[in-house]
């Protein structure tokens, strides 16, 4: 296994299983189990597994993964994405603040067949679907991404 596969394995272990703050945060860790790296690597290493930075529970900005947003629960779901409007063929999902960029990420990667790009702010994405996808096909790709989650 490479050196570069074997950190990113660590990094995502200790993402999932640690409460991480920062970059400096993040790279401690790594160096106590091992890894000597710069801070370069790990923002290449950090684009790379698409980590975002969200909100937790004590509104604390903290590291993860996109395929562990903090939504697990279905009762939690009308609250994260409590709304989408469509303005045109643009739709707009308001989230809870510090999830919108986390959500952006998992659109952007699970829909670029009918998804051009996604903006995010705090609590607002803002999605732009290909020309002549119909708002029907864009609501259709979102739902599973954002509902079941």
């Amino acid at each position: 296994m490479s050196v570069k596969k074997e950190r990113l394995d660590v990094i995502r272990r200790i993402i999932r299983s640690e409460t991480v703050g920062n970059q400096e945060e993040l790279l401690a860790r790594l160096q106590a189990n091992g890894f000597q790296t710069t801070q370069a690597t790990l923002s290449r290493d950090t684009k790379q597994l698409k980590i975002s930075k969200v909100h937790d529970e004590n509104g604390n900005y903290v590291y993860r993964l996109p395929d562990a947003l903090p939504l697990s629960r279905p009762e939690a779901e009308a609250a994260v994405f409590p709304d989408i409007e469509f303005s045109g063929n643009l739709a707009v999902i308001k989230t809870r603040p510090g999830y919108a960029m986390a959500i952006a990420s998992e659109i952007d990667t699970h829909a670029s067949r009918e998804i051009l790009a996604t903006v995010a702010g705090d609590d607002t994405i803002l999605v732009i679907p290909r020309e002549g996808i119909p708002r029907a096909a864009v609501a259709a790709v979102l739902a599973p991404l954002i509902i079941n989650r």
